[in-house]
């Protein structure tokens, strides 16, 4: 007998299950989606191209009037509040704040997010006179920062590389991007990934794991110079998957 017929499972053994197909993600239309720093450019594009799918979506800001003003301008029924407010009545938390005030705004949030489902997209950026440059954290990135400082939440990474401007833009139907989603639970993945399918035009792809998420806030830097070179608004699209 060979060592490989040695190897194979007894006749009698249960067959295993095929495995999970990737683009079977769930259905997120039900969802409540919060944002907080959803009156800077990238929360508020994200907030107006959800709310557009069909989305609830709850806009946070440090100041519950200036939230309230954000969400009447976007309108497609989108909420203003405070950002304790937003956080504990959403079941989806996206952080879209500058990354100055990053560590901050998630240690005073802490308890309202308990629980939920946190989507990091801040990218710790440095500019000088030759452009933009990635900043390392203590942490390794923005997302692990969030980790470490929301033990009871459920974090991942998503929507990094997306143009505030494009998605603003209400003449502009189809947001023609790739999403890329890091985190540690393969359900938590695909929810985010369900949620980024709900824009026209864009795809949640798994991309590992949160240790990765360095180079994937990183390459925002290179996209500003992409972008400032060709006068673009330029997004990644991910081949052969």
């Amino acid at each position: 007998m060979t060592s490989t017929d040695s190897a194979q499972q007894p006749a009698d053994a249960p067959a295993k299950a095929p495995a999970k197909d990737p683009w079977d993600l769930p259905d997120v239309s039900g969802l409540v989606v919060g944002v907080l720093g959803g009156t800077g450019p990238q929360g508020k594009g994200l907030a107006y191209r959800l709310a557009r799918a069909g989305q609830k979506v709850i806009i946070g800001s440090r100041a519950a009037e200036r939230a309230e003003a954000a969400a009447e301008e976007l309108g497609h029924g989108i909420e203003g509040a405070e950002n304790a407010e937003c956080a504990r009545r959403s079941d989806i938390v996206i952080v879209a704040v500058p990354w100055e005030g990053h560590g901050k705004t998630l240690e005073a949030l802490r308890e309202d997010l308990v629980g939920k489902l946190v989507v990091d997209c801040v990218n710790p950026l440095g500019f000088d006179k030759k452009g933009a440059y990635a900043l390392k954290p203590e942490e390794g990135s923005a997302a692990e920062q969030a980790a470490a400082l929301l033990p009871d939440s459920r974090v991942t990474a998503a929507f990094h590389h997306l143009s505030a401007v494009l998605l603003e833009d209400p003449e502009i139907d189809e947001i023609d991007t790739d999403v890329m989603v890091l985190g540690e639970v393969r359900a938590d993945v695909e929810i985010v990934q369900a949620l980024a399918g709900r824009i026209p035009g864009m795809r949640g792809i798994f991309a590992g794991r949160l240790r990765g998420a360095h180079q994937v806030e990183a390459l925002v830097a290179n996209l500003i110079s992409v972008n400032r070179r060709y006068k673009a608004h330029a997004g990644l699209r991910v081949t052969d998957v």
